[in-house]
């Protein structure tokens, strides 16, 4: 179990070292080595503990205090860091929210959970080693990516100045929180390396220091984190006082047996209600999604980083942990269940939406990003094993295709010196092996029979099976208009424009190698997930969802491997009857026109030359970004109320008991 521990320190080392290190010629060699040592780390545990029982990593209590104690000295000065940041662009709100939640956890900390036991710190099971190879393999692969692109990066923002010694130890610190808060199953311990990734990303948001947007952006990113931050706390705390445990499997055991037995003791929904609220934030939810979208002002690999591997992942990790404890039983339970599914679902539904009036490339990725993130919760708040089967799934296909997509837009970024949609004509003649590499990213958001498509498909079929089938219809519209925005999108890299001039040698060995290699992984992972599924997904639901029988176990094998097989047959269908064959009519050069030769221009009315463009149609007036996202925040604000106004009412309950029979809180 040390290789757990060593998957905290290491990255943890190798930022500390970036500190230091200002020549390229050492940087880039130590940033590649690390990466290679982490990804396989992170590789070796997953082979080593596929399919296997909870691991758990034992501290002896003098080492477990050490820890705690330099955990509460780094909380406070993490604290004050956030106040003096507040304080030096008057940011207010920051320093309020900092100033309430630490000195909260540092109290209870030295009072209450002084005397509390954990038997626990450190453990993983099956939903833990996928994201610990998550983190581990394409977080790690951004980090080298970085070490082409900042270079560019460095040259185009001569007044930025040249701070990547400072963005390399942001980046392997942020890999290094994230592998503890999946490993963490103590809450302050998780609660801990939460806070670590929200300094991490107001940082790298901010990166640009002289630009006033990214300020601005990086602080909306601290203030909704830290908002979420705070309810992780009260979470804590209201567990705490009322269980006496802090551990995360301890809080799943009592609320899945309440769940099973109807006699839920009242705290637990508070508590679960508190954390999937902190999830909701980090994980980007309407009304906090505008967080999300102001990261697109960071770098690119800061980008992938926030919306693929890490920073969103961490909010999907914490409320998929809480399915078990999650779901609605009635149709007027507007509990923590209730709150999770309707915001998700609403997100989903409407950043969709948003999404189809852009043009800028990486908001595309960022509004996508956020429905599927909906998608995610959603699926995960119904709180039944097949669909928290299809939340994993989109999880890991997400991570990986939307990972390849930033980067590629990074790269062709920096060369066409735009990151609009509509510049990207003739990508192929200037940048055709980007230009593959972008056409199998977006494929396998969509079509099939990539890995985003059987998700979804699986989503939808578990949401239709369960109590909250009206679920369904933000599914299927929320799809639909994916659709439309992919297909668009997907038309503009497969057209043809002749006589391109071809840029693609000036694209760093670094960046094609990680591209590349994800690419690959998108083909792979949707070739091998029944073997994933049949290893690791299904043996961890049947831990995690007790009432889970036999029969269903193996009906989540096998139905959707029949899905899989079904898709496959028919794309390759399909390949053979169109194989050979054509549409394509040779016609005049004056159709529309005299070309004038180059085939991307032509002689049009008035002896004018008129440029060929293909244009995308984005329904801006159907579809406005600003009303799409007015009423998704409305809805989600007001869902919101409700769940924390009843979840309020429960505490009010609790301290009125408390006083009747005497107690003191």
């Amino acid at each position: 179990m040390g290789v757990l521990a060593l998957l905290i320190l290491f990255p943890l080392i190798i930022a500390l070292i970036m500190l230091a290190i200002k020549s390229d010629k050492i940087r880039t060699p130590i940033v590649v080595g690390a990466a290679i040592v982490i990804g396989a780390l992170s590789i070796f545990f997953a082979v080593t503990n596929l399919g296997s029982e909870m691991k758990v990593m034992w501290l002896s209590a003098g080492a477990a205090e050490i820890v705690g104690n330099a955990m509460i000295v780094i909380e406070a000065a993490l604290a004050l860091l956030i106040v003096y940041q507040g304080l030096k662009y008057k940011k207010y709100l920051a320093c309020i929210l900092a100033l309430v939640q630490t000195p909260l956890l540092i109290w209870f900390e030295l009072t209450k959970g002084h005397d509390i036991k954990t038997e626990t710190f450190l453990y993983s099971d099956n939903f833990s080693i996928i994201m610990i190879v998550i983190i581990g393999v394409i977080g790690s692969a951004i980090c080298v990516y970085a070490t082409g692109y900042m270079k560019d990066f460095t040259k185009h923002h001569p007044d930025a100045g040249d701070r990547r010694p400072f963005f390399y130890f942001l980046m392997f610190l942020f890999l290094s929180a994230m592998f503890g808060i999946v490993i963490s199953n103590n809450l302050v311990w998780m609660y801990f390396f939460w806070e670590i990734t929200t300094l991490c990303s107001f940082f790298l948001i901010g990166y640009s220091k002289g630009l006033k947007e990214a300020i601005n952006n990086s602080f909306r990113a601290l203030i909704m984190n830290l908002l979420g931050g705070l309810f992780f706390v009260v979470g804590i705390v209201v567990l705490g006082y009322f269980a006496e445990t802090v551990e995360l499997s301890s809080l799943l055991t009592m609320a899945t047996e309440g769940k099973a037995t109807g006699q839920m003791m009242p705290f637990i929904p508070v508590v679960v209600g508190c954390l999937a609220f902190a999830g909701l934030t980090k994980a980007a939810q309407m009304p906090f999604s505008s967080w999300l979208l102001g990261a697109m002002v960071a770098p690119t690999p800061t980008s992938a980083l926030l919306h693929s591997s890490t920073m969103v992942k961490a909010g999907v990790f914490l409320i998929v942990k809480l399915s078990p404890a999650l779901g609605v039983n009635t149709m007027f339970d507007i509990g923590p269940g209730f709150m999770v599914i309707l915001v998700g679902g609403v997100t989903f539904l409407f950043a969709s939406m948003a999404a189809l009036s852009q043009s800028n490339a990486k908001r595309v990725l960022a509004y996508s990003t956020v429905a599927n993130l909906g998608l995610i919760v959603a699926c995960a708040g119904v709180g039944t094993a097949p669909a928290v089967w299809a939340a994993i799934l989109l999880i890991i296909f997400h991570a990986v295709t939307k990972s390849l997509l930033f980067l590629c837009v990074g790269t062709a970024e920096h060369n066409i010196r735009s990151r609009d949609i509509e510049d990207m004509d003739g990508l192929f003649g200037r940048m055709p092996r980007l230009a593959a590499f972008m056409i199998v990213g977006i494929s396998g958001m969509f079509l099939a029979p990539f890995g985003m498509l059987i998700s979804k498909w699986a989503a939808l079929q578990a949401v239709a099976d369960s109590n909250d089938a009206w679920l369904v219809l933000f599914i299927v519209f929320g799809s639909s208009v994916t659709l439309f925005y992919w297909m668009k999108w997907l038309g503009k890299m497969v057209a043809v424009v002749a006589n391109r001039e071809n840029i693609q040698q000036n694209v760093h060995n670094a960046e094609w190698s990680i591209t590349g290699g994800l690419t690959g992984l998108v083909i792979a992972f949707t070739i091998t997930f029944p073997f994933f599924s049949h290893t690791t997904i299904v043996p961890y639901l049947t831990g995690a969802f007790k009432g889970i029988s036999e029969a269903n176990a193996e009906a989540l094998r096998t139905d959707n491997l029949i899905i899989m097989i079904v898709m496959v047959v028919l794309v390759l269908c399909l390949i053979l009857l169109l194989y050979g064959r054509t549409n394509k009519r040779v016609v005049p050069l004056y159709m529309s026109g005299v070309n004038k030769g180059d085939d991307l221009t032509y002689e049009g009315a008035m002896q004018k030359d008129v440029p060929i463009a293909l244009r995308n149609w984005y329904l801006a007036d159907m579809f406005p970004e600003k009303l799409m996202n007015k009423i998704g925040n409305i809805v989600t604000c007001v869902v919101l109320t409700l769940t924390l106004t009843y979840l309020l009412g429960i505490v009010l309950y609790m301290l009125d008991y408390l006083k009747s029979m005497g107690g003191v809180l």
